[in-house]
């Protein structure tokens, strides 16, 4: 039986780069010691809950995403709160979970809703009112896509019920255990 040691993810929204592409796959490889340590000699780093701790260690175990040559705290500081939440919840399960709450989180990241499309802003746009019109733009359409994130995070935090909790930042694992 081999050790593995990477492994693939995919964003739920995606990482946009300066040309506007959109990068979802990547991979990411089990963290060492000194993947947790030297972020912490960072002068930085102000301390153990310093959430800049978070990204220096993502950017040091995500080894790839999407076309990018190299993956470093510029794109991970550039990625969505939802893919943060994402890397971060894969980083505690690939390295502290077991292989059922890895399956666990790909099982609820599949069932959960893809991101919502994008609206045209100039088919979003509303018709013009009349002078002296009371009429206002519906908003049903951003409730539509504000209730769809609601749903596919419940969808993905329902399925998780049960197995580890979230953890709110790479932590360092305290002595003695």
């Amino acid at each position: 039986m081999t050790l593995q040691t990477k492994y693939e993810f995919v964003l739920p929204r995606g990482y946009v780069d300066d040309n506007g592409a959109v990068h979802r796959k990547g991979v990411m490889r089990l963290a060492t010691a000194r993947d947790e340590l030297d972020p912490l000699r960072d002068p930085t780093i102000t301390g153990p809950d310093d959430p800049r701790l978070t990204i220096l260690v993502l950017a040091r175990v995500v080894e790839s995403l999407g076309t990018l040559g190299m993956v470093t705290p510029h794109e991970i500081e550039g990625l969505f709160a939802a893919d943060l939440a994402f890397l971060q919840d894969f980083y505690g399960v690939i390295n502290f979970g077991s292989q059922e709450e890895y399956h666990a989180l790909l099982a609820a990241q599949q069932s959960s809703s893809p991101p919502p499309t994008p609206i045209d802003p100039e088919a979003a746009a509303p018709a013009a009112t009349p002078v002296g019109g009371d009429s206002a733009p519906s908003a049903s359409a951003d409730v539509s896509v504000v209730a769809g994130e609601a749903e596919g995070g419940q969808a993905m935090a329902e399925s998780m019920a049960g197995s580890r909790p979230r953890r709110s930042a790479i932590e360092e694992i305290p002595a003695g255990r």
